[in-house]
């Protein structure tokens, strides 16, 4: 039996095309209906959150949740109350609010430091107080990565490296110490007394759901950052995302001029055996709620003390992935599929 499914968005912001929709709403929708499916897309807003339930609540078996955080004009809380009302009242969501949140926070590396996906030494800090305290000592091991929660594109994540003269690890560097500070976002170089740049990141913590991570720097992110891309727990494609050749390039974003392959998953046994055997530990230290709807998890090259190749987890995406240049893959009839398999 078939049933009714609607596709959330946000009006306004860059991700939509000419007809005010993401390239990759209605190709979804239409593979639904290709199927005997009845799919409709719906413009979300806060002023229109209790006329939105109501009628979702009424007339939907499920939601599909398209809207970029960052086109909502008040933030997401709004919104993310109203996807979580439709689900405790019987509306399936694709994905449900909890798994939202918790797979696209960037502190769930921390929530899998004790797995083999993530480094012990990954820290997030939630306030200024812990941040002032344990990021000099942080520091003293090596280079750090620092990830703000919000943002996109690779604004606020910060590589950090000491000049000059290093510490003791486990020593505390003086906040006069100098460092210099390369930000994913276009791999622009800044120098900076640490007591300035940690005061600096303020922006990043303070505020809802303001928090920044902090990882060792994977030296052979240079290789490359492989991106996993999935539908529920089915692996569509790998995205090879090589940065700039620059002396202190990072980024494996376009817009810093990273480089983009699309292989087969084939092309990458190693890494997709590693990451389905890790696939239920993910979902279990997650919340274990089920899998996002669409959702990528990207990984970086590193090396064991023992000289071989393994894997580190560098990012969860899950709020809302896009695929609008993918298209041709068929991503929306597996979508189609996954969405059905799940309702029946």
């Amino acid at each position: 039996m078939s049933k009714k499914i609607v596709f959330f968005e946000a009006a306004g912001g860059s991700d939509k095309g000419v007809d005010g929709h993401r390239k990759d709403t209605m190709p979804m929708i239409e593979a639904l209906r290709r199927r005997g499916w009845d799919a409709e897309q719906m413009f979300y807003s806060d002023d229109k959150s209790e006329e939105i339930f109501e009628q979702v609540k009424e007339n939907f078996d499920g939601y599909v949740s398209r809207v970029n955080p960052g086109t909502l004009a008040h933030g997401e809380q709004k919104y993310m109350d109203t996807l979580r009302r439709l689900s405790d009242a019987g509306v399936k969501g694709f994905p449900h609010p909890d798994a939202m949140e918790i797979f696209g926070a960037k502190d769930s590396l921390v929530k899998l430091a004790d797995t083999e996906l993530v480094p012990t030494d990954t820290y997030a800090y939630y306030d200024m107080a812990s941040f002032r305290e344990n990021f000099p000592t942080s520091l003293s091991y090596g280079e750090r990565v620092l990830k703000q929660n919000r943002g996109s594109t690779g604004e606020g994540i910060w590589r950090v490296k000491v000049l000059g003269e290093t510490v003791e690890p486990g020593t505390p560097y003086p906040l006069t110490t100098r460092i210099k500070c390369t930000e994913a976002v276009d791999n622009h170089v800044e120098e900076h007394d640490l007591g300035e740049f940690i005061e600096f990141c303020q922006q990043y913590i303070v505020g809802a759901h303001g928090q920044l991570v902090d990882m060792r720097f994977i030296p052979r992110i240079v290789e490359g950052e492989i991106r996993i891309l999935l539908v529920g727990p089915q692996v569509v494609f790998i995205v090879h995302k090589k940065p700039a050749q620059t002396a202190d390039a990072f980024s494996a974003t376009l817009f810093s001029g990273a480089t983009y392959t699309y292989d087969q998953p084939e092309k990458w046994p190693e890494l997709i055996a590693f990451f389905r055997k890790n696939l239920a530990v993910i979902k279990e230290k997650l919340g274990g709620n089920e899998l996002p709807l669409i959702w990528t998890a990207d990984f970086m090259l590193d090396t064991t003390a023992e000289g071989q190749d393994c894997y580190v987890l560098g990012e969860i995406n899950c709020s809302c992935v896009g695929f609008t240049s993918d298209l041709d893959k068929g991503i929306q009839d597996m979508v189609a599929e996954h969405i059905i398999a799940t309702l029946k």
